[in-house]
């Protein structure tokens, strides 16, 4: 580097160029003249107009640095002088928010004092500068579009859990939530904001106005004759009610929406400003001139291919620039508003980014001639520049500000140095990067410009389940056939657009995941695999608190572009080695699980702990694949759970409040929904601060990463493996192919996009399937105005008038909704969406095949595979149609079978423990068996699989969850037994229908393949029939009694002659009984139609016995249910919210079907009296035609 103003001493360090003037040729100096033509080329006079080259003074490296001191320094004065005069302000002169005094409840502030997040009922923290006179203006970024109110107060505010800026007299806010605007009172003021938008606060206190903009555009005077005079002055403010985000910007950056005649309430650094521009003016002319030393003239140059290629003149040159611009560079204003746009201008001419190599040069030039820390914060400071204004730049119909700034991303990373420090240091430890992937919806799509893209709208009909159309829809008109057309050839207009958007964000993955880069240390990928891992724990281990995850819709774009380009760099190693895998028959290897070299956290595995499982099958282990575990490492692992568990409650209920003190600092969590893009550091609230201390110190987050410290220094070797060290796939067992799979950095990335999924995409899939649903709605609702227009008399001029406003609503809402569905259909179900998802089925499918080989090591899967599997799996039947079938995908029906045989295998596993995973799988199972599709995919499973299938699910119901397998026993019999073909109850037709897509509500599929396997296994085994049936006998006691007990207390206080209330919970409660003893008599009919001989053959040993507990059971049922002006009707006819599924019919018809069918079967001779059962018939019989005449 150059000495600062120490003429032209050199660093030798970084140049190795002598600077003694008499050695020019040693040097590649140019002559005197052809410098000093050079030099005053390089750096003209402010007025632009050059001296002769008699007149002016000539110019050398000796005294070029006195020439540019003079320069910079000529309107430097004028600067000096009027930045002292702040007239209007009261406060420091860098304003940030105010969090020694000026808040009010618990909040969180970021490193830099500018981004807040909420972190309580309704918290509100105020700027540390106000002003008392003139035009200000300052802007807020929106991060998360719920409750908040923005705007101004006075010193003498107070607020409240309850009250906030807006809600005393002295303050006035705008609050785009409800859209209105606070001051005591509320009016309706302005437009809905959306995460992405940015809110300008103007006030005049020489008019005594204020006013708001959103993004730039007005929203008109918001108040007018504000209280001003003697002792009024008015600071920024913001309440925001719990995790809600912002981050201010008062002047610290340029404003994004400057509005003429009103000044940030910070002041742009205007000398250093003039500097900057000047030194990248001069900079510029470098680039653009060049010297021709054969022809000892200078020339123009082609800036786009401009290179250094060690010329000592020019060279010397940059140095004495950036000896100026280096310090300049390290500020945040300057980097915003030149670097940035500067380097944005070398992009703008088009072409591909490799077209534009000055990007790269002039990079290499920082690392050149800048300080190492220098270059840090500048690179830092750019990134976040280029992430802030990609993510709050407003959406247009091209999406060119996207892609504008994704396009200067990319360039930057394409420099190698530079990529692998902001991957160490700054993309997942600073900046939240995965921003870069995120496509925003908008929220209003006029602004967004979709009805250019899409002018024509169209909303499809309603679809059943199964996503085909329904029977019901009429077929579709000419009309709504061009209409449809038109819409569709928007949806891809819309879509080319985007897809340019994605594939940047895939190339920008592609630069991160590069593994050929290891000049000067190790290659991208491997340090994204670390980083990569730590945003997966940090996401992981706190998924209960809100404000320190990654938004589920920043996830869902990651994971769509991380698939892409993995798909990418795995097919492209298949194509270099032929034997490995293709990415179609992609899995993770189960030695992952089990072999240390990937941390899993503390995500619970299929068989427990860890620590447990190391302990149990460390023998397997030794066996299997040939890992030993150290005792003394076992012990520690040991002591320090039985530890964890003894202070875990303890320490989470003390960390935060130990925190509490007012202006502290809390140990910074380390993924934050951060509005300015960094970590908040600072927990403020108002609350009791407690003096007790927790038991263990704020160190202990350190601690717990020590146990992935290890994966953080992982070298490529430990990875990838060399020299028969096997790397990720250590421990092969003996069940696994030595086939080789692909690169194992990408069986690492891999497993985490599995990890992800689980994390928040599929919750995130099905919240945004709301859109599709409000569409429905309003479909229906103008359906049902336009039909009773054409029944509106023509006398009824009013209620006409009204039913066309309706009308005019509805359809206004429909196209806004349609425009915003084909948006949401683009970037999230489209068909490719579709296909990942899909994928990534299928690699669970796989990985779980290949785990359940290796026997007993299975249990150390984590559970989140079979969670996957599941859900994927249901959110492709769910939420991706009827815009996409998964009927069109390949493989559908031989995915659904092993799917299926999954299922079949693992509801009943003892090598899973996990009540929850073991609870998801057979409620999985019971949804699996609902629809037709499904279902017949469990029959395509291996005879041998469904047998034990229906073995596990006959076995005895005690002391196991048994509600799920009876349900399971019973779809596969619905449709079957007496009365049984209804898909809604008799009673409930007339009433509003639910919702559809609920498997209780599909229409009957009944299996008569798994009811003949439930057959045999009921004759064939004379153990099992007794137990099953006994413990069937027992459940059914039971939930008829509590049925029973409830109904009585529900009863007994609709009597009471004061007002009663039962609660929802106790009716929930009941229903739920009577539904599990309808449930648990059809299971009886079943078994008695299937086996009618486990009751009616006494040569079997439990037959009388079994027979006469069913007798009982079924007297004391119709005894209940049928006596005359009972507890049963008096509760029936009450129809009480939640009951509406008690009623006679469904009890009586399956008590009619066991009946029916022991008459049917009792055909041998000296059992018991057919009359017997007469009687219980006729009871039977007679109530049910007594009190419904609905019989099937």
């Amino acid at each position: 580097m150059t000495s600062r103003g120490a003429g032209t001493a050199f660093s030798r360090r970084n140049y190795r160029l002598s600077t003694e003037s008499e050695k020019p040729k040693l040097t590649g100096i140019v002559n005197s003249k052809l410098l000093n033509d050079y030099l005053h080329r390089i750096f003209p006079s402010a007025d632009g107009i050059q001296p002769a080259t008699a007149y002016r003074k000539p110019l050398t490296f000796q005294n070029l640095q006195e020439h540019l001191d003079k320069l910079l320094a000529e309107d430097s004065g004028a600067e000096d002088s009027r930045d002292q005069v702040l007239e209007g302000r009261l406060g420091p002169s860098t304003v940030v928010l105010d969090h020694t005094s000026g808040f009010e409840g618990l909040l969180l502030v970021d490193d830099d004092l500018l981004g807040v997040i909420g972190h309580s009922n309704f918290g509100s923290i105020r700027a540390t500068t106000c002003v008392y006179k003139g035009k200000w203006i300052y802007e807020v970024l929106i991060s998360s579009q719920g409750l908040m109110q923005i705007g101004w107060c006075t010193l003498n505010c107070r607020f409240n859990q309850e009250e906030g800026v807006g809600d005393t007299l002295d303050s006035y806010a705008y609050d785009g939530n409800r859209v209105r605007k606070w001051n005591v009172t509320t009016t309706n003021y302005g437009k809905s904001w959306a995460a992405g938008d940015i809110v300008s606060c103007l006030i005049d206190l020489d008019e005594g106005t204020i006013a708001f903009c959103l993004n730039g555009v007005s929203l008109g005077t918001a108040f007018d004759n504000i209280t001003r005079g003697a002792g009024m002055a008015y600071f920024p403010a913001i309440s925001l009610s719990f995790k809600e985000s912002v981050a201010f910007n008062f002047g610290s950056r340029p404003l994004r929406y400057p509005v003429e005649g009103y000044r940030p309430l910070q002041d742009p650094p205007s000398v250093d400003l003039v500097k900057a521009h000047k030194l990248l003016g001069y900079l510029k002319n470098v680039i653009h001139i060049g010297i021709d030393v054969l022809e000892g003239k200078l020339v123009e140059k082609d800036t786009s291919t401009w290179q250094l290629q060690g010329e000592p003149t020019v060279l010397i040159t940059l140095t004495h620039i950036f000896n100026h611009f280096a310090p300049l560079m390290c500020k945040v204003y300057l980097v915003d508003d030149v670097l940035m746009h500067f380097l944005l201008s070398i992009l703008e001419r088009g072409g591909a980014v490799e077209a534009h190599p000055l990007i790269q040069q002039l990079l290499d030039l920082m690392w050149l001639l800048m300080e190492d820390y220098e270059v840090h914060e500048c690179l830092k400071q750019l990134l976040m520049s280029l992430l802030r204004a990609y993510r709050f730049s407003p959406i247009i119909p091209d999406l060119g500000l996207q892609i504008h700034y994704l396009r200067l991303t990319i360039a930057v990373l394409k420099h190698e140095k530079s990529r692998k420090y902001l991957l160490n240091n700054v993309l997942f430890d600073v900046l939240r990067s995965v921003v870069f992937f995120y496509i925003k919806s908008p929220l209003r799509v006029e602004e967004a410009g979709l009805q250019e893209l899409i002018p024509t709208t169209w909303w499809p009909n309603r679809f059943t389940k199964e996503g085909k159309e329904s029977k019901e829809v009429k077929e579709e008109s000419a009309e709504e056939r061009l209409r449809r057309r038109a819409y569709d050839r928007g949806c891809q207009r819309l879509k080319k657009r985007i897809e340019v958007v994605e594939e940047l964000q895939v190339q920008i993955l592609k630069l991160l995941l590069n593994n050929k880069d290891r000049g000067g240390g190790e290659a991208s990928r491997y340090i994204f695999l670390n980083k990569f891992r730590r945003f997966l724990q940090e996401n992981a281990s706190n998924r209960g608190n809100l404000t320190v995850l990654c938004p589920p819709e920043y996830m869902v774009c990651f994971l769509h572009r991380l698939i892409s380009t993995l798909r990418c760099y795995w097919d492209g190693h298949k194509a270099k080695a032929p034997a490995a895998l293709s990415s179609e028959e992609a899995y993770v290897p189960p030695q992952l699980f089990y072999n240390g070299k990937v941390d899993y956290f503390d995500l619970q595995r299929l068989g427990g702990l860890l620590s447990h499982l190391k302990k149990t099958l460390k023998d397997d282990l030794a066996l299997k694949a040939n890992i030993l575990i150290d005792p003394a490492e076992l012990q520690a692992v040991t002591m320090d759970d039985l530890d964890e568990d003894e202070e875990t409650a303890t320490s989470t209920a003390q960390r935060p409040v130990a925190a509490l003190a007012i202006g502290g600092a809390l140990a910074r969590p380390s993924w934050l929904s951060s509005p300015t893009l960094g970590r908040a550091n600072r927990f403020l609230s108002t609350a009791a601060v407690s003096l007790m201390n927790p038991r263990r110190p704020l160190g202990t987050l350190e601690k717990m990463k020590a146990r992935t410290l290890s994966v953080e220094q992982r070298t490529e070797d430990d990875i990838e493996g060399s020299h028969g060290n096997e790397g990720l796939l250590l421990g092969r067992p003996p069940e696994e192919p030595e086939q080789s799979i692909t690169e194992n950095s990408l069986l690492e990335i891999l497993d985490g996009i599995v990890m992800m999924y689980n994390l928040s995409v599929h919750q995130q899939l099905g919240k945004m399937v709301g859109v599709s649903d409000d569409v429905n709605e309003y479909a229906l609702a103008l359906k049902d105005t336009e039909e009773k227009i054409s029944r509106c008399p023509k006398r009824r001029r009013d209620i006409y008038e009204e039913l066309v406003k309706s009308q005019k609503v509805f359809s206004e809402k429909l196209n806004h909704l349609s425009r915003r569905l084909a948006w949401i259909n683009v970037t999230i179900y489209s068909k490719e969406k579709m296909q990942d998802i899909y994928w990534l089925l299928r690699v669970c499918i796989r990985t779980i095949e290949h785990g359940d080989r290796t026997g007993s090591l299975f249990a150390f899967m984590p559970e989140f595979y079979l969670s996957v599997a599941m859900n994927s799996y249901s959110a492709l039947k769910n939420y991706f149609s009827p815009v996409h079938s998964m009927e069109e995908l390949p493989g559908y029906e031989e995915t659904l079978t092993h799917l299926a045989a999954i299922l079949a295998k693992h509801f009943a596993d003892s090598r899973i423990v996990g009540t929850d995973i073991r609870d998801s799988l057979m409620q999985a199972l019971a949804s699996y068996v609902c629809y037709p599709h499904s279902l017949r995919a469990v029959e395509r499973i291996p005879e041998e699989q469904r047998i034990s299938m229906m073995r596990n699910l006959l076995a005895p119901y005690e002391q196991r969850p048994w509600a799920q397998t009876n349900w399971i026993l019973v779809r596969l019999w619905r449709g079957c037994g007496f009365g049984y073909r209804y898909t809604r109850l008799p009673h409930l037709l007339k009433t509003k229908p639910e919702d559809a897509n609920l498997p209780s509500l599909q229409k009957p599929c009944p299996s008569t393949l798994l009811q003949q396997h439930m057959a045999n296994l009921l004759r064939s085994d004379c153990d099992m029939a007794p137990s099953f049936l006994n413990s069937v006998l027992n459940q059914l006691n039971w939930a008829f009694s509590e049925f029973i007990g409830m109904i009585q207390e529900i009863q007994q206080a609709a009597e009471r002659l004061e007002r009663n209330f039962v609660d929802s919970r106790q009716l929930k409660v009941c229903a739920t009984c009577f539904d599990l003893s309808v449930s648990l008599l059809r299971v009886l009919e079943m078994t008695v139609t299937l086996a009618p001989e486990i009751f009616l053959d006494w040569s079997r040993p439990s037959s009388e016995l079994l027979l006469r507990r069913l007798a009982q059971l079924l007297n004391q049922v119709l005894n209940r249910v049928t006596a005359e002006r009972n507890l049963f009707d008096r509760v029936v006819n009450l129809r009480l919210p939640g009951l509406e599924s008690v009623d006679h019919y469904p009890i009586l018809v399956a008590v009619t079907g066991i009946l029916v069918r022991l008459l049917m079967d009792t055909d041998f001779q000296g059992l018991c009296s057919p009359t017997d059962f007469t009687e219980l018939l006729v009871v039977a019989g007679s109530s049910v035609l007594g009190k419904d005449s609905a019989l099937e």
